[in-house]
């Protein structure tokens, strides 16, 4: 092979364009092998504060993506991001019950969605988490609320068919809302006699 076909461009090749910088695949297969030790080297050598403020900022960014995606899975995600944040922080969830002034069997119960949070279990959590969050990142307290509601609208909406027509048998509109609904807004009240 000359130099010429060696250099020639191959505009098949998927990579080209992308990083055109190897003109071999078992180049570019050693560059990613040798990147993917070097990650790994760094990933060996943070500490165990790194790789807290690293799953934390990570937590918080699955919770604010989770409010800006709505949509329902099944899933108790309040339930999970709690547990994932309590899992980060502490060896045993016993000592973040402790820290909260809860005892571990309230807390398991919250995490395992046999009982709802009370308000002063999320206001504990709240605290907890804005002195945590607070060498980390930005983090609005609020989102635990934010979390926990949309988990039990989105749930409550899942299973309308479920409860709607049971519910329905209960609901009536006495008012005369046909005669509203019939009438154009855009007509002016001095034209309907």
């Amino acid at each position: 092979m000359n130099m010429s076909q060696k250099n020639k461009i191959n505009d098949l090749d998927p990579e080209f364009g992308v990083d055109s910088r190897y003109n071999s695949a078992k180049e570019r297969d050693s560059d990613a092998v040798a990147l993917m030790e070097a990650r790994l080297e760094r990933i060996r050598n943070l500490s165990r504060d790194e790789i807290i403020r690293a799953r934390l900022m990570q937590l918080k960014l699955k919770m604010e993506q989770y409010l800006r995606n709505p949509f329902y899975d099944g899933r108790n995600h309040f339930s999970e991001f709690l547990e994932a944040y309590i899992d980060t922080i502490y060896p045993k969830r016993s000592a973040f019950a402790r820290d909260i002034d809860i005892t571990p069997v309230a807390l398991s119960q919250v995490i395992n969605n046999h009982r709802d949070p009370k308000d002063e279990f999320m206001l504990k959590l709240m605290v907890h988490s804005e002195k945590v969050f607070q060498k980390v990142c930005n983090f609005q307290k609020r989102i635990w609320y934010e979390v926990y509601f949309h988990d039990k609208i989105s749930h409550t909406m899942s299973r309308q068919e479920e409860w709607g027509p049971e519910i329905e048998q209960h609901v009536m509109v006495s008012e005369p809302f046909v005669e509203y609904q019939t009438r154009d807004p855009r007509e002016n009240d001095s034209e309907i006699e």
